[in-house]
């Protein structure tokens, strides 16, 4: 799976189970709330009985038994289209499936007892085969566990056999489900041109989405990663339906059903397993085939996701020396999908917004997306999948990093390596809630814990401590390690590398892939004296375990070339004494994984620097430097105003950095404030002429809007207007329509927000459709927000996958942060994840709802959030003072 929208799994499970927003202070809004809901029907609180925890169960499968391959039938009875005729009854639509299964596996320890996977099954006609001996065995009894484990547990009369061969075949029934688990139905509109008038027709359907653990939903299996075996698949479908799977159909057999028989896979884990069943077409090229509703196939929609997979393909079988390892590729663009998108191994799911391009309506910034979507999907990874799911990094982390290469290489206008790597939540990592990227086995068990890893720790941090790995040994030894054994452990580079300094791979690794957080480096260049700590936004929080890295030191100041150390040790004066005034500067290209700090004659010579001749400093810098000032004052370890000086640099007519993080910082200290406070300062902030990226251009034009620049705002109003006047014709541009239609919703009353409605719901493009359902949020009617929210509980006005997000979305905005929140407890069983979002008036509340609410796979989420909205509180008691005096103090010249 992808990670975050840019990143790609942003908007997936992991991304939507952990969103954590830094939103805080609004105080004025929240007055502004009370008005504006005084005669609204409000969702009420609900209450929560208190519960007694049971012991909990035993969650690994024992190893006594090894599967090797499975033969699987599967019938699922729905139709894909159900045509209402005069007088005949037509049927309803049917969610039930049923199958039957053979799995055979060698045990490897005697045992009377099989266990494995199954979950809302109904199992019938056990029957156990030793294939050595060729006779069946006696089952005495099977039971399904009630509890988290989900085994099925069978009992024999006698022991299987140690090195014996053995087979388990049984039949199965189970519902296709509503909620986007394991085999699901998916609905969506298509005008069919043989009724009169070109009739909107509802179709049907299925679809399966099996990671991490809902093969067991789907048939009994041993349904953890390590356990690989051969699956073979046949589907009994209905005819004028098309069954795909994760390799090529066999055989095909029309009758009153359709009888799809798939060759076998490779050796691969249960939660890669795939089908889709539906009406779809295919767009066909060489190396691919790209499917996708008709209507999208007819219009040319699939065209640039079928391009760019075969250079994203060929880059990476050249990079790798190595096939994709399957003997075709399908890629599918579902109406309906949980996470973004899903690696199924010859079968690759997405969200039709991460596949379908139109050109001359999605945006530059959605082409961007639908290529670094396709190329984390396309990544190797299948082939070494990770041993348990602690080490999940191994899988998404790697595909974060290996898609940047990718995306550089398949579209380099792009310039994503040199725009900037992934980073982590700009909180996550600084909690003491964080993570290890490898937890303790004991610490993932349960299906709500293994969707916690899933987050931007494991996506966004596992490709940052990659991509210092690479700087490191190099990226030829590092390309040569992945191609030849697993990337962690130690190479032949090692004996090369291991001077008396130097840790080996695995030692280097040891420490970045075990602790949780990253550390903060910092440099004196009076004393030369250099220091590590564990990095926390908490200043009053202590450091678990006195934590300590080995670090990859580079650093280069403007009198000397480019040099590199180790800082293995808390304390280490390896820099020297700087009393000339020149200035240091470490972390070349931000390759390290560290923040830095230097005393404050240091910090003033590089500010110093950006502001007057930037050209000095690398790229990658600038941003760090803007960065790190930022977050080193959110943790009280430089003060504040100096950050805010930084921002100096970003009005300067030399300034050309990637904005993302500096924007990111400023957005921060607003939203600690009512934003009347500092309007009319940020608004100077912004004046400023860039040598603009594309994706620079759009995102500072979306902040200036956002902060209330006039002109912005009236640019945004006016064009929207005109959309409205005319109501056929969009001429705003593709790359501007996220920021007006956000800005022309918020300015704007009822007639915008039904008019930008209207458009979401008429529309067929899926990045229009997104970028409305987005803008919607944007209006500052907490009565509107109000409607909003009711709407997402209707999956024919909000898609299911689109829930999550749109809370979200909603509890970003001020006036619709209190009524989110009263709207999460109050549905906490239909949202598909859990949104969370801070306001210092929340956190007791928070900790009240962790101590009362099972909260399965969002429990730290919550306790992120818990912690986050102390520092917020924490930071706004320290520096509201201060950041206004400056603001106005560095606004007072202007009008």
């Amino acid at each position: 799976m992808p990670g975050k929208s840019t990143l790609s799994k942003a908007l997936a499970v992991a991304f939507a189970v952990l969103t954590v927003s830094a939103i805080g202070g609004m105080i004025s809004m929240m007055i502004v709330f009370e008005i504006q809901t005084t005669n609204l029907t409000m969702t009420e609180v609900p209450t929560v009985p208190s519960t007694t925890l049971a012991p909990p169960p035993v969650m690994r499968l024992p190893r006594s038994l090894i599967p090797e391959r499975y033969e699987i039938l599967l019938h699922p009875q729905f139709y894909s289209r159900i045509v209402e005729e005069v007088n005949v009854t037509t049927p309803n639509q049917t969610l039930f499936f049923n199958g039957s299964s053979t799995v055979y596996f060698r045990c490897h320890q005697a045992t009377k007892h099989i266990f494995l996977h199954s979950f809302e099954l109904s199992v019938s006609s056990l029957r156990v085969t030793d294939h050595d001996n060729n006779v069946k065995l006696s089952v005495l009894s099977h039971q399904q566990h009630d509890d988290d484990s989900d085994f099925l547990e069978i009992e024999l009369e006698e022991n299987l056999k140690t090195n014996g061969n053995y087979s388990l075949s049984l039949s199965f029934e189970g519902e296709i489900s509503e909620y986007l688990q394991a085999m699901y139905v998916s609905k969506y509109t298509e005008t069919d041109l043989d009724f009169v008038n070109d009739t909107i027709q509802e179709r049907f359907l299925v679809a399966t989405n099996l990671e991490p653990t809902s093969a067991r939903r789907l048939f009994p299996c041993f349904d953890e990663p390590d356990m690989k075996a051969v699956f073979q698949l046949t589907v009994i479908h209905r005819r004028g339906t098309e069954a795909l799977s994760n390799t090529r159909q066999q055989s095909n057999i029309d009758d009153e059903w359709k009888y799809t028989t798939f060759f076998p896979t490779p050796k691969m884990s249960s939660y890669l397993l795939a089908l889709t069943i539906s009406e779809f077409k295919f767009t066909t090229s060489p190396e691919n085939r790209t499917y996708a509703r008709p209507e999208a196939i007819d219009a040319g929609h699939t065209r640039y996701a079928a391009r760019i997979t075969a250079k994203i393909l060929e880059f990476y079988e050249e990079h790798f020396d190595l096939q994709y390892g399957m003997e075709d590729l399908d890629q599918i663009a579902l109406p309906d999908l949980e996470p973004l998108a899903m690696e199924n191994w010859g079968l690759i799911t997405y969200q039709e917004g991460a596949l379908l391009y139109e050109e001359g309506v999605s945006s530059w910034l959605h082409k961007e997306v639908i290529t670094t979507v396709i190329a984390h999907e396309l990544w190797f990874g299948n082939q070494v999948t990770m041993k348990w799911w602690n080490e999940i990094w191994l899988n998404e982390g790697f595909a974060t990093y290996m898609s940047y290469l990718a995306v550089d290489h398949a579209e380099p206008k792009f310039q994503i390596v040199s725009s900037g790597w992934p980073s982590p939540h700009p909180l996550l990592d600084a909690l003491l809630t964080s993570h290890p990227l490898s937890a303790p086995p004991n610490d993932v068990q349960t299906t709500g814990e293994i969707l916690g890893m899933f987050d931007a720790i494991s996506y966004s941090k596992g490709a940052m401590v990659l991509r210092m790995l690479a700087e490191y040994v190099k990226d030829k030894a590092f390309d040569d390690g992945i191609r030849v054994r697993h990337p962690c452990q130690t190479h032949e580079n090692d004996a090369a590398r291991n001077k008396e300094s130097e840790p080996t791979v695995q030692e280097f690794m040891e420490n970045w892939t075990t602790q949780i957080g990253y550390p903060v480096v910092t440099i004196n260049t009076i004393s030369g004296s250099i220091n590590q700590k564990h990095f926390l936004y908490n200043s009053s929080a202590v450091s678990k375990y006195g934590l300590l890295w080995k670090i990859p030191i580079t650093y280069t100041t403007n009198i000397s070339e480019p040099n590199d150390f180790w800082l293995g040790e808390r304390e280490r004066g390896n820099v020297q004494e700087h009393t000339k005034g020149e200035w240091i500067l470490v972390n070349i290209n931000t390759t390290g994984y560290y923040r830095v700090n230097y005393n404050v004659e240091n910090w003033d010579r590089l500010l110093w620097q950006l502001e007057t001749n930037p050209s000095r400093i690398p790229l990658m810098n600038r941003a760090q430097l803007v960065d790190d000032a930022f977050n080193l004052a959110r943790a009280k370890q430089v003060d504040v105003t100096l950050a805010l000086k930084s921002t100096r640099f970003l009005r300067s007519e030399t300034a050309y950095l990637p904005w993302e993080s500096a924007i990111r910082n400023l957005e921060y200290f607003i939203l600690m404030f009512d934003r009347s406070e500092v309007y009319g300062s940020m608004q100077a902030t912004f004046k400023c002429v860039c040598d603009f990226q594309p994706h620079n251009q759009i995102t500072a034009i979306e902040v200036a809007c956002s902060n209330g620049l006039p002109d912005c705002v009236e640019m945004a109003t006016e064009k929207f207007a005109e959309w409205m006047d005319r109501n056929d014709t969009n001429t705003i541009h593709t790359n501007l329509r996220s920021v007006i239609y956000c800005q022309a919703v918020a300015a704007g009353d009822k007639k915008e927000w039904e008019f930008a409605w209207e458009k979401f719901l008429n529309s067929t493009d899926t990045s229009e459709k997104d970028q409305l359902r987005k803008a919607l949020s944007c209006t500052k009617k907490t009565w509107l927000l109000n409607r909003y929210l009711s709407y997402t509980l209707d999956p024919d006005k909000i898609r299911l996958m689109d829930v999550t997000s749109t809370v979200n979305l909603i509890a970003q905005n001020a006036a619709g942060q209190a009524l989110a929140w009263n709207f999460i407890r109050a549905h906490w069983d239909y949202l598909p994840h859990f949104c969370v979002f801070n306001h210092v008036n929340l956190c007791l509340q928070l900790i009240r709802f962790r101590d009362n609410t099972e909260m399965n796979g969002a429990y730290r989420a919550t306790l992120q959030a818990i912690e986050q909205t102390q520092v917020n509180i924490q930071w706004v008691q320290k520096n509201h003072d201060a950041v206004l005096e400056w603001f106005e103090r560095e606004t007072a010249h202007l009008e």
